[in-house]
């Protein structure tokens, strides 16, 4: 596998996550790096997540890793900035952290790869661009993710049936 191979294979684990997400968030692109022999793509989420909420959607993503048969290797249970922290089958180190304001990011890390040149990610974003920007505090409102009462629930997506 390339290192444009890898940064592909990281968007596919990033648009299969953000698939998973419901109700949908909007996103950016964040910055995509290149080291020596891997690649580390990066999208920020632009929906305000409240502190109410973090904890279903940190449980929507951590549901959806683990059904893709990914093993989790770390977890941030601070309350200010929570992270969890997943590894692919195939060795792809996924982040999900919570930060200032709410901001949800993301991280795919490669393994090592053949060298090569890589390509910036061509999937369109979910609101605006900010790639070659600075991106901004989130600042897109959500009947869901944005309320500040707590869920009954882990998440708008699970049935009476699953819980």
């Amino acid at each position: 596998m390339t290192m444009q191979e890898a940064a592909d294979h990281a968007d596919v684990i990033l648009d299969g996550t953000f698939a998973a997400i419901e109700p949908a968030v909007h996103w950016t692109h964040g910055e995509s790096t290149e080291g020596s022999c891997d690649v580390s793509r990066r999208r920020a989420v632009m929906t305000v997540i409240s502190p109410e909420r973090r904890g279903s959607f940190l449980g929507v993503v951590e549901r959806y890793w683990k059904a893709e048969g990914y093993r989790q290797f770390g977890v941030n249970r601070s309350a200010k900035s929570p992270a969890t922290y997943f590894e692919t089958p195939d060795q792809f180190r996924v982040r999900l952290l919570i930060g200032g304001n709410g901001q949800a990011f993301f991280e795919v890390a490669t393994p090592c790869v053949a060298k090569s040149s890589v390509s910036p990610p061509t999937v369109d974003t979910a609101g605006p661009n900010y790639a070659g920007k600075s991106i901004p505090d989130p600042n897109v409102r959500s009947d869901f993710w944005s309320a500040t009462s707590p869920t009954s629930f882990p998440s708008p997506t699970t049935s009476a049936s699953e819980g």
